[in-house]
């Protein structure tokens, strides 16, 4: 391990400390007991374990492939509201295809709310009321960096999925934290309805899938919470704006995404000439509510833009 990577541990446990001291947000709380890996130890190649980070846990998994030689990409996938890492573990797919490719993957738990459920306090309208004292972006951004300090991450690809409250979550840490975060995927989440709430520092790559049969958080938009999100395609078309892309989408493909709707039913639209060989993407699952059925052409679509070199 480079001699630097303790140093940089350091650094990370400080910077714990200070966001748990910090006097105008509550602790992040500890929402259960997990088997603590001995931080800053890496796991070996293959390797399985839950990491403490902020109180939190934080499932890691490392592919067999990993070398601490060469730097790896980061995927971060994120749950739903009332959700947690082993659910959306297994309804998105994703982990098989990721350490094939040689991705590090990590599952991070949200905070256990007063009602036990797991909630990212991501926005007004999912899904942060009576939550202001919870700074998941920060958490996040803090999960990132212990990561990067623990094993040889690319920064650039490093990339944040999310499901649902995940998906908006997702979107928030890439507008919070674009020197962080290369790339945003978000299935049935929704971009802030204010544009002044999302300013990254610097172009990122993102996938906006949606169902169009969505009832929950709806692909045409809606109000949650008494507070407006936008539709799946102005989530899509205001991260072309940040990005400096194309005005309006150059192609079109088709894709099946969802095993339980039949045929290509997923239509890809992508924006092209962004800044700093960023993409957008907007996938609509034709026939699919809230949870489609993902078989596994999502995982190689996801992991596809996960570890496209720019």
């Amino acid at each position: 391990m480079p001699a630097h990577r303790p140093i940089l541990a350091t650094i990370v446990a400080l910077v714990a400390l200070l966001l748990a001291a910090c006097g105008s947000r509550a602790p992040l709380p500890a929402a259960e007991q997990p088997v603590v890996l001995a931080a800053p130890a890496a796991l070996p190649a293959g390797a399985a374990g839950i990491l403490d980070v902020g109180g939190r846990s934080v499932q890691v998994q490392v592919p067999p492939a990993y070398d601490a030689s060469r730097p790896a990409p980061l995927l971060v996938v994120l749950h739903g509201l009332g959700s947690d890492a082993a659910r959306v573990d297994a309804s998105l797919g994703l982990r098989d295809e990721a350490l094939a490719r040689g991705v590090l993957y990590a599952l991070p738990e949200g905070t256990q709310g007063p009602d036990g459920r797991r909630f990212w306090n991501a926005s007004d309208a999912c899904c942060g009321v009576d939550r202001a004292g919870v700074d998941d972006s920060a958490y996040l951004a803090l999960v990132i960096r212990t990561l990067a300090a623990t094993y040889a991450v690319d920064p650039e690809r490093v990339a944040v999925v999310g499901y649902s409250n995940g998906g908006f979550m997702a979107y928030r840490t890439a507008c919070d934290h674009a020197d962080l975060v290369s790339v945003a995927v978000s299935l049935a989440g929704a971009m802030p309805a204010d544009a002044a709430d999302c300013r990254p520092s610097r172009p990122v790559s993102v996938v906006q899938a949606h169902g169009t049969d969505d009832r929950v958080i709806r692909a045409g938009g809606g109000v949650r919470d008494g507070h407006a999100y936008p539709a799946a395609a102005e989530s899509a078309a205001a991260w072309a704006r940040l990005d400096g892309c194309a005005t309006t989408p150059s192609s079109t493909a088709h894709r099946g995404l969802d095993t339980a709707v039949p045929g290509a039913e997923t239509t890809v639209s992508t924006w092209d000439r962004c800044s700093g060989g960023a993409s957008v993407e907007l996938w609509s699952i034709a026939g699919a509510g809230h949870a489609p059925t993902l078989g596994s052409e999502f995982a190689t679509a996801v992991l596809d833009v996960v570890t496209e070199v720019r």
